[in-house]
């Protein structure tokens, strides 16, 4: 990495962070390269670990709309792309009965962009200032959806058959994000930059909580990041995020919590409804172990 670059990285770490996000420099510098290039950045990692904050940090350090498409199962290229408001276009017919154009022209009348309700995609790539496109949790749709978005990925326009090929206004920053429950395909990987984000090490996350929870004290910060970090190291069906590690932060504070210790152990028991998620793994936290983990911090 050149002096320049590296300058540059470190500016944009320290940007991401005065607006709340801690960044690695690893993340960092794909966000630079998928300004510079025009690339997709997908985004791949466990549920919780920061992906979709990514796409919202950035679009308010650009001060940028932030578009989002959430994707899930069954999700089609209408809902995702554009529809026809199919009601105003039935009451155009009607108004058009005693119209003598020909059928060829009032069909082009009819299939105009004023009847065109623009989903995300579309939304996206007609926007005068770029905004940030989410493209989120694209694990969740199916293969079918992938082939869709090719066409966007690739060259920034959309093909809609009434219309044609509508061509981008502005190039979006566009973000994608896994929690890999399923293999994405090849053809979406080759037109995306990449970057695997982890769940974060011990000084990472405790300078999330100090960023996201100044109320709590040093000590504390350090103590609930040392439970977290030890939770995570057990075998849970549902590892808590960072998310969860904040709202766990808050429940201690709002119980007057300022310790984490063994003798403790009781009070820490009433708050993990804001750290564990799945029953299993509150089965796998008894008192014993929230002790014994409270006793290591």
């Amino acid at each position: 990495m050149t002096a320049e670059r590296g300058l540059q990285v470190a500016a944009l770490q320290q940007t991401l962070a005065d607006a709340g996000y801690i960044a690695e420099r690893n993340l960092v510098a794909a966000l630079l390269l998928m300004q510079d290039l025009g690339r997709p950045l997908l985004l791949e990692g466990d549920a919780g670990v920061g992906k979709t904050e990514v796409a919202k940090v950035l679009a308010t350090v650009r001060n940028t709309r932030l578009i989002r498409l959430q994707c899930y199962e069954g999700l089609d290229a209408h809902a995702a792309m554009y529809e026809w408001n199919y009601q105003r276009q039935l009451l155009a017919i009607k108004l058009l009965e005693h119209d003598e154009r020909g059928i060829a022209q009032k069909e082009q009348d009819i299939f105009s962009e004023r009847y065109l309700l623009k989903r995300p995609l579309l939304e996206a790539i007609s926007c005068e200032q770029p905004p940030v496109l989410l493209i989120d949790e694209v694990d969740r749709a199916d293969e079918a959806f992938e082939a869709y978005l090719l066409e966007l990925l690739s060259d920034f326009q959309l093909s809609i058959p009434e219309l044609g090929t509508v061509r981008a206004t502005s190039i979006p920053l566009v973000v994608i994000t896994s929690n890999g429950t399923r293999e994405l395909s090849d053809a979406l990987r080759r037109r995306c930059l990449y970057q695997y984000i982890d769940y974060p090490d011990h000084a990472k996350e405790l300078a999330i909580v100090r960023k996201k929870a100044p109320r709590a004290a040093a000590e504390l910060a350090q103590q609930i990041v040392a439970f977290v970090q030890g939770v995570r190291r057990m075998e849970m069906q549902k590892k808590p995020g960072i998310a969860e590690t904040l709202d766990w932060t808050a429940a201690l504070l709002r119980l007057g919590i300022t310790v984490i210790d063994k003798d403790g152990a009781e009070r820490i028991m009433e708050t993990l409804s804001a750290l564990i998620k799945t029953r299993d793994d509150r089965l796998a936290l008894p008192r014993e172990a929230v002790a014994r983990l409270a006793a290591a911090c």
